[in-house]
C-alpha cells in the first residue's frame, strides 16, 4: 500500500514549509520501531513549494500507524508548529498516490502551472532516498514513472515549453512595471548559490542581462559566479551594488533579513525604480521594504497569484496524460503481485517433477528412460502451467489478483512472499526469495 502525506503551498503557510523542510528527509531510520517495521521504503520531496512524505507500507491496516509516527517525528524534528499544520496534510492512498506525484512532477500541481523546475527536483528526492537507503523498489518505480510522465506532457503539450518557471514569471512581472523592455541594459544581484540562484542566472540571460552579481554569505561567491559568467561580491560590496541595481533576487534566506531602513540607505540618491524579487522561504527582506518609494517586491506568493492561467485544452491534456499514465503504473503493480503467485505455483510444480523424476531413477536406474521421462514432464509443465499463468494476469488486470493468490494458497498450500524485486539497487532493502512448501 503507497502512502503520500503532502503540504504544500495550497495548504500551509511558505514559513512553515520553510519549517518542514529544515528537518531530515531520511524519516524511516527514526520513526519509532512499530511504524518502522511497517514501512518498507520512504522518499521526502522537500522544495520552496511543498513538504511530501511517500511511503510504502506493509498493509492498508497500518497506514494508520505509520501517519501517526510520521507526524511524530515531524513534532520533534521541525521546531514549534502551529497545532493546525499537521491535520492540514492532505493524505494520499493507493492508486490516488501515483496520480497526485505524476501531476506534481509535470508542474501541474505548481503555483506556475508547468513550471520545470520541479521534475529536476523530483528526480534528486528519489536519488537522495536511494543513496540513504531508504528507497525500496516500488518506490523507485513510481519516482521513475513519475519522471517519463513529466518528459511526456512536456513533449506532447505546450506546458512548460518556453521553460516556464517561478523565477521566469517573477522576472516577467518585475519588467512589467519598469522602462526595460528587456534587461539588457539592467544591472541585477542574486543573493545565494543554491539550485534557485543557479535558475535565477539562467533566467535573468535569457533576459539578456550580463550584469550580474552574487553575493553569499557562506562565502562561496567566488566560485560559484565564476562558473556562471557572473561577479562575486563581498559583505562590503553588497550596499553599493544592491542601490545601484534594478533587479535584486533573494535565493538565500540564511542571516538576518535586509528591512526598510537599511534599504532606503542603501539606495539614498538613487533615481531609479528597483524589483526585488525575494524567493527565500526564510525572506532575504522584510514585507515592510514594499512601503519604499520606486521598491516593488515580488515574493513566491505574489508570483502565484500573478502567474498566466495556461489555456484550458493544454492543461485538460496534460491531466488526462496523468490520469493515464497513472492507471498504468497501478495495473503493472497489480501484475507484479500476481507474479508472486506465479512464481510460488512454478516452484510447487518444479518440486513435484523432482520427487517424480527421483522415483523414476530410483526404480528403474536407467539413464536413457529417466531422460524420455523428464522430457515428457516437463512438457507437461509447460502446458498445465500455459492457462493458469494468463488468468492469473487477466485477474489481476481486474483488480482480482487477491482472488488468484487466495485460491493458489487454499488448493496447494503454498506459503507466498513478493518475487525479488531485481530492478531496485541492490543496496536497497529487498523482499526474500519466494518459497513454495508443499502440504
Amino acid at each position: 500500500m503507497l502512502l503520500a502525506l503532502v503540504a504544500t503551498h495550497r495548504n500551509t503557510g511558505l514559513e512553515i514549509l520553510a519549517r518542514l523542510r529544515a528537518g531530515p528527509t531520511h524519516l524511516a531510520s527514526s520513526v519509532d520501531a512499530a511504524a518502522r517495521a511497517a514501512i518498507r521504503g520512504t522518499v521526502v520531496l522537500a522544495t520552496c513549494n511543498r513538504f511530501e512524505i511517500y511511503c510504502e507500507v506493509a498493509s492498508a491496516q497500518d497506514t494508520d500507524a505509520v501517519f501517526s509516527a510520521l507526524a511524530a517525528h515531524i513534532r520533534e524534528h521541525s521546531g514549534p508548529l502551529p497545532s493546525d499544520v499537521l491535520p492540514s496534510f492532505v493524505r494520499h492512498t493507493g492508486p490516488a498516490v501515483a496520480e497526485h506525484l505524476f501531476a506534481v512532477a509535470a508542474g501541474l500541481d505548481s503555483a506556475v502551472a508547468g513550471e520545470r523546475e520541479i521534475a529536476g527536483q523530483v528526480r534528486r528526492a528519489l536519488i537522495q532516498a536511494q543513496a540513504a537507503g531508504t528507497a525500496c523498489g516500488t518506490l523507485v518505480r513510481l519516482f521513475q514513472a513519475a519522471s517519463r510522465t513529466a518528459k511526456d506532457i512536456c513533449a506532447r503539450t505546450d506546458l512548460g515549453g518556453a521553460g516556464r518557471s517561478i523565477i521566469a514569471v517573477a522576472i516577467e512581472r518585475a519588467i512589467s512595471g519598469s522602462r526595460h523592455a528587456d534587461l539588457s541594459a539592467a544591472s541585477a544581484v542574486v543573493m545565494g548559490t543554491g539550485a534557485y540562484a543557479g535558475c535565477t542566472i539562467a533566467a535573468l540571460k535569457a533576459r539578456r542581462c550580463s550584469n550580474i552579481s552574487v553575493y553569499s554569505r557562506s562565502g562561496r561567491a567566488e566560485e560559484f559566479a565564476a562558473a556562471r559568467g557572473a561577479r562575486a561580491l563581498t559583505r562590503a560590496d553588497l550596499p553599493a551594488a544592491i542601490g545601484g541595481a534594478d533587479v535584486v533576487v533573494g535565493c538565500s534566506g540564511a542571516g538576518p533579513r535586509i528591512d526598510a531602513a537599511a534599504l532606503e540607505e542603501f539606495r539614498a540618491g538613487a533615481p531609479r525604480r528597483l524589483a526585488i524579487i525575494d524567493l527565500a522561504l526564510d525572506h532575504d527582506f522584510d514585507p515592510d521594504v514594499r512601503t519604499l518609494p520606486e521598491v516593488e517586491l515580488i515574493t513566491l506568493d505574489s508570483v502565484r497569484l500573478a502567474a498566466p492561467r495556461e489555456e484550458a485544452e493544454q492543461f485538460m491534456l496534460a491531466s488526462d496524460m496523468v490520469r493515464q499514465a497513472a492507471r498504468c503504473f497501478e495495473e503493472q503493480q497489480k501484475l507484479r503481485a500476481v507474479d508472486a503467485a506465479v512464481v510460488a505455483l512454478r516452484g510447487y510444480i518444479q518440486q513435484v517433477l523432482a520427487l517424480e523424476m527421483s522415483r523414476v531413477r530410483d526404480r528403474h536406474g536407467c539413464t536413457a528412460t529417466a531422460e524420455e521421462v523428464q522430457f515428457a514432464l516437463r512438457r507437461m509443465v509447460r502446458q498445465l502451467l500455459h492457462v493458469p499463468s494468463v488468468r492469473a494476469r487477466e485477474l489481476a488486470a481486474a483488480g482480482r489478483q487477491d482472488q488468484y493468490i487466495e485460491a493458489l494458497e487454499v488448493l496447494f498450500g503454498l506459503s507466498l512472499q513478493p518475487v525479488a524485486d531485481e530492478s531496485s539497487d541492490p543496496h536497497l532493502p529487498g523482499f526474500p526469495e519466494t518459497s513454495a512448501q508443499t502440504g
